[in-house]
């Protein structure tokens, strides 16, 4: 056992801070050599993909990837071939590709939608036919959220809502092409008026290409009271965050960049739904793949409901492990907690 973790990051970037690294990365280091390991941060380009994972395969017991996909020109595609690579060479990787895309793909919702997380009228459509011929009859129930793969910040998430007078339709039925829809999006709650056929069209480019997909599920109308995010470290929660939308008409996104209003919680303020989300993880680990390890830093967003008795529930929205940061909590010692969760899964693996 080397006791050496490696930290990855990709130059440039929002993210960065004045040291030109994420503010979250010098910390978990720092933790790491407190307790007793050494450790050190490299950089990342795909055309240095050979010169790392032999630096990685030489030093390292294992690899933290704090990488944000949008930082790499070319995406994260040769960036996970050489996680995979590493972790075929018997090196911890964290968190594994294969993990990060199950539970941050949005698909991971459509494969829960036989639990008590999701609502059972959420799909998945990997073929733009199958989303031509179930959608229009989707959308007859009501208003319903389009979700691209692999977006964040809520790019190419669409609320989608029928505005057209003209057309008579009960639910279940299919609903014609030229029938007029609003659509809102995240990102930034603008709104654009469209036929459905044309903005089928236009969703074409969310299912093709590598891991295209689209998740279409029901409008949650309490969105507008915000969503509850908890923050995960493996299988202990950190705290809640309460992301209210900014109040104005159309809005329903909770992202900063949209105007959201973030409120900090202890895990302990949300004791029910925390609890129900824990106690989860076993099956959704088994829903999504029978994945053994956990993601390292990962969050589950949640949105309000209302079950059949008035009482408040909560559905899960999306997951997210690829590069959740915490640079503003780090008084909680956040970087702690996960220097602990990756010395203990190095030296498991070595003592198994």
């Amino acid at each position: 056992m080397k006791k050496h973790v490696i930290v990855l990051e990709a130059e440039g970037g929002a993210d960065k801070w004045i040291d030109g690294h994420r503010r979250d990365t010098m910390p978990i280091i720092n933790a790491i050599i407190e307790k007793g390991y050494t450790s050190e941060t490299i950089y990342y380009r795909d055309e240095w993909f050979k010169e790392v994972f032999d630096y990685v395969l030489e030093k390292a017991d294992a690899v933290v990837s704090r990488i944000n996909p949008g930082n790499l020109p070319n995406g994260e595609s040769r960036l996970f071939e050489m996680l995979r690579q590493l972790h075929d060479s018997d090196v911890i990787i964290l968190t594994h590709p294969n993990t990060m895309m199950r539970f941050g793909a949005k698909d991971a919702l459509a494969k829960l939608a036989d639990t008590d997380l999701v609502t059972d009228d959420t799909y998945a459509y990997y073929d733009y036919d199958e989303f031509k011929k179930i959608f229009p009859k989707s959308i007859s129930y009501g208003t319903r959220v389009i979700k691209q793969n692999r977006g964040s910040t809520g790019d190419g998430i669409w609320r989608v809502e029928i505005v057209d007078n003209k057309v008579e339709y009960e639910a279940g039925d299919t609903l014609p092409l030229d029938t007029v829809i609003k659509c809102t999006e995240a990102v930034d709650n603008h709104v654009e008026y469209n036929s459905l056929g044309k903005f089928m069209k236009f969703c074409k480019r969310y299912i093709e290409g590598d891991n295209g997909m689209l998740v279409d599920m029901r409008f949650m109308p309490r969105i507008v009271e915000g969503e509850v995010r908890i923050l995960m470290v493996a299988d202990k929660p950190i705290f809640a965050v309460h992301k209210k939308p900014v109040q104005e008409k159309d809005a329903f996104s909770a992202t900063i960049a949209s105007g959201a209003e973030y409120t900090y919680y202890k895990p302990e303020e949300y004791p029910e739904l925390v609890d129900k989300f824990v106690s989860s993880i076993p099956m959704i680990s088994e829903k999504l793949g029978k994945i053994k390890n956990i993601p390292l830093i990962w969050t589950g967003d949640f949105m309000l409901d209302t079950d059949e008795d008035g009482n408040d529930t909560f559905v899960l929205g999306e997951m997210n492990c690829s590069c959740v940061g915490f640079f503003s909590h780090l008084d909680m010692g956040i970087q702690e907690m996960v220097a602990d969760e990756i010395i203990k899964r190095v030296e498991a693996k070595h003592s198994a």
